[in-house]
């Protein structure tokens, strides 16, 4: 009796466990400490529980454990295939090009490519990224980690392609390269400035990475908005929140773009959203409006179906997106993030 009562309750438990690592945002666990990194790998997830499957199959052989171990693979069962229909609805699409097929009719010169890069400090060195930047024609470029003295070596390397770029970065201090968040824009944008503050925390920025908010001068375009949000390490989980709900904050306006490291994904920002199909403020995501979502931007010692999609490029509604790329080209370039690419043309 105590023994049946003792396999009820542990796979009662884990039912419960698995339930929460598949959709934590349904108890409020998905910004919470481990939690929140176990959803970040939805793919590993998925192959855990197919191992898992393999061993239970192979234990099934010990008689008296036969029922409870059915029972067993059941959950797992469901587990990898709630995970995989998640990640099915996401997309796995790495390439939509507007350079491609019927796209490349409607990108006009009202469209605007973004690039973004966390360069680990900037890594793949300016002549990596101005060539990145050159090849994708981007308009706008968000780089975390990188320095103003690699952005103006970029921004150098673009002008003399016939490309100039305007560089504004921010920097908590000099001390580390990833306190450091720069931006590239194009002149055909218009003339920007950086409206938020180079001090830490809100309300003025993120608590301790640096986010670029540049705003046209003459109130015509999109504010732009370079992120970089702390990572969900044990003793920063208050700060992550915290760089979730400002950035959430960044993008109530009626034309914004977002990009760079949010170190989040879908699933860490649930319940950030103002209404429709947004995710975040006013704001949607390129990737997943294109089919891509469920493609890891990070690390990129794994393949990109296994990683994290951490990094993205966001709109408000009056954008549409014409394509999107996660680069996998550049793995062995110096970062451990993938170049994310966009181009997103006005919605009317």
């Amino acid at each position: 009796m105590f023994s049946r009562l003792l396999r009820a309750l542990i796979l009662i438990g884990a039912a419960v466990i698995l339930l929460v690592v598949t959709w934590p945002q349904a108890f409020g666990l998905h910004n919470s400490w481990v939690v929140a990194h176990l959803v970040s790998f939805r793919a590993v997830a998925v192959i855990g529980a197919v191992v898992g499957l393999v061993l239970l199959g192979v234990l099934r052989f010990i008689r008296p454990l036969r029922r409870t171990l059915g029972m067993a693979m059941v959950l797992l069962a469901l587990f990898g295939i709630a995970n995989v229909g998640i990640l099915a609805s996401r997309g796995f699409t790495t390439t939509v090009s507007p350079t491609q097929g019927q796209l490349s009719a409607e990108a006009d010169a009202d469209s605007v490519t973004v690039l973004s890069w966390n360069t680990l400090g900037d890594a793949p060195g300016a002549a990596v990224i101005a060539a990145q930047a050159l090849a994708q024609n981007a308009d706008v470029v968000t780089l975390p980690e990188t320095t103003e003295e690699t952005g103006i070596l970029i921004a150098e390397a673009m002008r003399d392609a016939g490309r100039p770029m305007w560089v504004h970065t921010l920097a908590f201090d000099l001390v580390s390269k990833a306190r450091s968040t720069t931006v590239l824009i194009s002149p055909d944008l218009g003339d920007y400035t950086v409206t938020n503050a180079a001090g830490s925390g809100p309300p003025g920025n993120t608590n301790v990475l640096p986010t670029v908010v540049a705003e046209p001068v003459d109130g015509t375009g999109p504010t732009i908005v370079a992120v970089h949000a702390v990572a969900p390490i044990q003793y920063e989980m208050s700060n992550w929140r915290s760089d979730l709900d400002w950035l959430a904050t960044q993008c109530l306006g009626d034309d914004v773009i977002m990009a760079g490291d949010f170190n989040s994904t879908l699933d860490h920002m649930a319940g950030r959203a103002s209404g429709g199909g947004s995710v975040l403020g006013n704001c949607s995501d390129a990737a997943l409006s294109i089919g891509a979502a469920s493609v890891g931007t990070w690390p990129t010692a794994m393949p990109a179906l296994l990683g994290s999609p951490i990094d993205h490029v966001m709109a408000t509604p009056n954008w549409r997106v014409l394509g999107l790329q996660v680069i996998e080209s550049l793995d062995e370039a110096g970062s451990d993030h993938r170049p994310i690419v966009a181009t997103l043309t006005p919605a009317s």
